[in-house]
């Protein structure tokens, strides 16, 4: 299980991810350190995939001029991650052991969208989930809401 908070500012479509909580099944937690920090590792790029990293494709080509564009978070940007280890014993693991990473890595995503849309009401289907596109949503939204323009949808 995999819980993000997020705050998203309306103004700006600029989402801050405050805390990620994760409770996965590792089976055995042989090092409960490593795994810990496995999962944590996870998280990051997880997040990363989620908000920020986007290859830009146009016809088969690569239009990033380079890695430098490429925008991996970095320490100052993750939240503050809960890790509870769901610990069972694997029958076909090492002594016990399951994965600890994958599973984390792939839940963060629809965890932070999910959260996104708890927030400000709008879902975003596309990665990364950028400011624009939140804006983007919610100015459709808001159009939806009132389809004549007029202010409190009054004609």
């Amino acid at each position: 299980a995999q819980v993000a908070e997020v705050s998203v500012d309306k103004e700006t479509g600029q989402v801050t991810v405050e805390r990620v909580t994760v409770a996965p099944d590792c089976g055995r937690a042989i090092n409960p350190m490593t795994v810990e920090g496995q999962i944590q590792g996870s998280i990051s790029m997880g997040l990363g995939q989620a908000l920020q990293e986007e290859m830009v494709w146009n016809r088969g080509r690569l239009m990033n001029p380079s890695m430098l564009e490429y925008k991996s978070p970095s320490t100052l940007e993750s939240p503050e991650i809960d890790t509870i280890l769901v610990e069972s014993i694997d029958p076909e693991g090492p002594l016990g052991a399951k994965e600890a990473g994958e599973g984390s890595l792939a839940a963060v995503i629809p965890a932070v969208a999910n959260a996104i849309y708890d927030a400000v009401g709008v879902r975003i289907t596309s990665l990364p989930i950028t400011p624009e596109k939140i804006l983007h949503a919610l100015n459709e939204k808001q159009k939806k809401a009132n389809p004549g323009g007029q202010a409190g949808g009054a004609r």
